[in-house]
């Protein structure tokens, strides 16, 4: 099991950059556990060819941007075996663009939540995340959001957290 400690912001989409969909990309399939808790914070993922469990713990009470993010590496097999224990589900495709010293991680989402596209960014220490400046492409901070979360997103549609969006003037992307 490995242990790291991220400290990260997600953003809203404004607009997606030119270029963006020539960029290293990933399909993407989380499922949320427990299926009743109105915020799952145990995932199962597969990343490409990549599966793992993952349990994200936050470290405070006062932001979401810093969180213990404990990991299993899992097989495929092991994955497919526990792809049917939730409906919990997220589906998107995760882009890699490069901005400044980062690496904006561009979740264009699927399915029930197609239009919705948010923004991570990853910092190496509290202190670069105080010190980054807001991209044009992003419209709003979602970081505090809870709504956002993957594990509260994965019971919801576009429809569900309309009232959340239009808070940003979101527009679909």
């Amino acid at each position: 099991m490995s242990r790291e400690l991220e400290i990260e912001k997600t953003y809203l989409a404004k607009y997606l950059p030119e270029g963006l969909r020539q960029n290293k990309s990933l399909e993407i399939l989380d499922i949320y556990l427990p299926e009743n808790s109105p915020h799952p914070k145990l995932r199962i993922r597969k990343s490409g060819d990549s599966y793992t469990i993952t349990k994200k713990s936050p470290i405070s009470t006062e932001t979401c941007s810093i969180q213990n993010e404990d990991s299993i590496k899992i097989t495929a097999e092991e994955f497919n075996a526990l792809s049917n224990v939730s409906n919990r589900k997220i589906h998107k495709i995760r882009y890699f663009y490069p901005y400044q010293e980062y690496t904006a991680e561009f979740d264009v989402f699927l399915d029930q939540l197609a239009g919705l596209v948010l923004i991570d960014f990853e910092f190496p220490s509290p202190e670069k995340l105080e010190q980054f400046t807001t991209p044009d492409f992003c419209l709003a901070d979602a970081t505090e959001e809870e709504i956002i979360a993957g594990g509260v997103l994965s019971g919801h549609n576009l429809q569900s957290i309309k009232n959340t969006l239009n808070k940003f003037s979101y527009q679909e992307i």
